[in-house]
């Protein structure tokens, strides 16, 4: 039995061939093992951003939001680090961006919390504290993605110098 599904051209479209069917591959063909990558990183990810709420628990009731924001901030860093050193640096295996950038960066960081606890900010009658909350995130974690994607460029194409560890050097003695 064939994988793929047969179509048949709605009446006054142009098909191509007169009118016959349409044979079109399924929509996931091939990208099984992507969808699986980032479905594992995405629940590392996840479980990681949960871990953090429990070891600093503050989504209470009077108390801000710090530990999203920090986890969004964070995150936000290694996603500039490693977008830039995998697209800039060394080559890697095609499987690990959806895993890391999608799966367990995307799972560690998380808009929808953030957008929770604004909410829950304007729910308890601090309009203040939610849009300061809103500001904070928003330009600290453009400015983590920016700083460490600047830094981690600047790493990558500086000079090596040569000595010791050099080209010259040889390696560990």
């Amino acid at each position: 039995m064939s994988s793929e599904r047969t179509v048949r051209p709605k009446a006054g479209s142009r098909s191509g061939s007169g009118g016959g069917t349409v044979r079109r591959p399924p929509v996931l063909r091939g990208q099984w093992p992507a969808v699986g990558v980032v479905a594992v990183g995405g629940a590392l990810g996840a479980s990681a951003r949960y871990g953090a709420g429990l070891w600093w628990p503050t989504g209470g009731a009077e108390q801000f939001p710090w530990t999203t924001l920090l986890v969004n901030v964070a995150g936000c860093a290694v996603i500039g680090v490693f977008l830039v050193a995998v697209t800039e640096g060394r080559p890697v295996h095609p499987l690990v961006r959806p895993f890391f950038g999608t799966g367990v960066l995307g799972g560690f960081t998380t808009f929808s919390t953030y957008a929770v606890d604004i909410h829950r900010l304007f729910d308890e009658g601090r309009p203040g504290a939610a849009v300061a909350y809103l500001g904070l995130t928003l330009l600290a974690a453009l400015g983590a993605v920016g700083a460490a994607a600047g830094l981690t460029r600047w790493l990558i194409r500086r000079p090596v110098p040569f000595g010791r560890f050099g080209r010259s050097g040889g390696g560990v003695r």
